[in-house]
């Protein structure tokens, strides 16, 4: 047997706030933006840049928590695997979208203020003695 791998490691930032809904059969998906950033100088020695943005579904818990944890700006890791879907819109065209079903998801970044309670103040410079 021949094998095969897809695999997609993403750490960007998202574009949008995640959007959940309910399959019929109440299965939690949401959805949410993620952008990539790279940076390089070209032959003429510009500096340039361009940004990659990718489509995320996450399923089932990884979906509540994406939706309860997760806002627009936020730095994230995101580990999953490549989708194609076709269907056809409302006008007969037939559509493509290529997604990234998450698998893993970690928040990275400093921790936002937004639900999450301020952290201490550092220590005095007294407190530690040596």
């Amino acid at each position: 047997m021949t094998r095969s791998l897809n695999k997609v490691l993403l750490i960007g930032r998202l574009g949008r706030d995640p959007e959940m809904r309910y399959t019929p059969s109440g299965r939690p998906v949401t959805n949410f933006s993620v952008a990539t950033s790279r940076s390089w100088t070209n032959h003429d020695g510009e500096r340039r840049s361009e940004t990659e943005w990718f489509n995320i579904v996450a399923w089932g818990n990884l979906a509540e928590v994406c939706k309860q944890y997760l806002h627009k700006g936020q730095q994230v890791y995101i580990e999953g695997r490549l989708q194609t879907r076709q269907w056809e819109d409302s006008e007969g065209n037939k559509r493509t979208s290529t997604e990234v079903v998450a698998q893993e998801m970690i928040m990275l970044g400093e921790r936002s203020s937004k639900g999450s309670k301020e952290s201490p103040p550092p220590p005095e410079e007294d407190e530690f003695p040596f």
